[in-house]
């Protein structure tokens, strides 16, 4: 075990953002990042990448939703992670849009190889993916974290116990199984 310190929580730079502290945001950022552009990667389909690609789309969602924290009220660890997910995917939505409305100009090739990615997405079609996302919905909040932070971003269980304020890695598995359980009833 290192005797390396605990990071700053994310409440401690949330205020410290909110109070104008740049280098905050710059530790936020440097946290987030890379979770949301492995959770991103994928999701947004060949023919609406153009100009912006997933990588850019990331960063541009995270600096904005970090200047608009106003409206967002952080209950424990997890919940920005969250917050951050909602808004990623309701970019990579309005870009499939915008490029539904738009056309497609010039698709990338299907074989180019990404690299950054380490974790597989599995791809789901349209439907799976709205029942998916409708089930996901239906959960209490910190039911729907614990199932965001496992699934979708990789997260161990002692990382979700932090996130969560469970106790143990035994409890945020616990939580977990039970919100997996509750997700999938909302599937059938």
């Amino acid at each position: 075990m290192t005797d390396a310190p605990n990071p700053e929580s994310t409440a401690t730079l949330l205020s410290l953002l909110r109070q104008g502290d740049g280098s905050a945001r710059e530790r936020l950022v440097a946290r987030y990042l890379p979770m949301l552009r492995r959770w991103a990667h994928g999701r947004l389909p060949m023919r609406a990448r153009d100009l912006n690609d997933t990588s850019d789309l990331v960063q541009i969602t995270l600096l904005s939703a970090l200047k608009n924290l106003d409206r967002f009220e952080s209950r424990h660890e997890g919940a920005l992670l969250a917050y951050l997910r909602t808004t990623l995917l309701n970019a990579i939505r309005g870009e499939i849009r915008r490029v539904g409305r738009a056309g497609v100009v010039e698709s990338l090739p299907e074989d180019i190889e990404l690299s950054g990615a380490e974790t597989q997405v599995p791809r789901l079609d349209s439907s799976q993916w709205l029942d998916y996302e409708n089930a996901l919905a239906k959960l209490p909040e910190l039911k729907r974290e614990a199932v965001l932070l496992r699934l979708e971003f990789g997260m161990s269980y002692a990382e979700i116990a932090s996130a969560l304020d469970r106790p143990s890695e035994a409890a945020a598995s616990m939580m977990v199984s039970r919100a997996l359980v509750e997700l999938a009833t909302h599937l059938e």
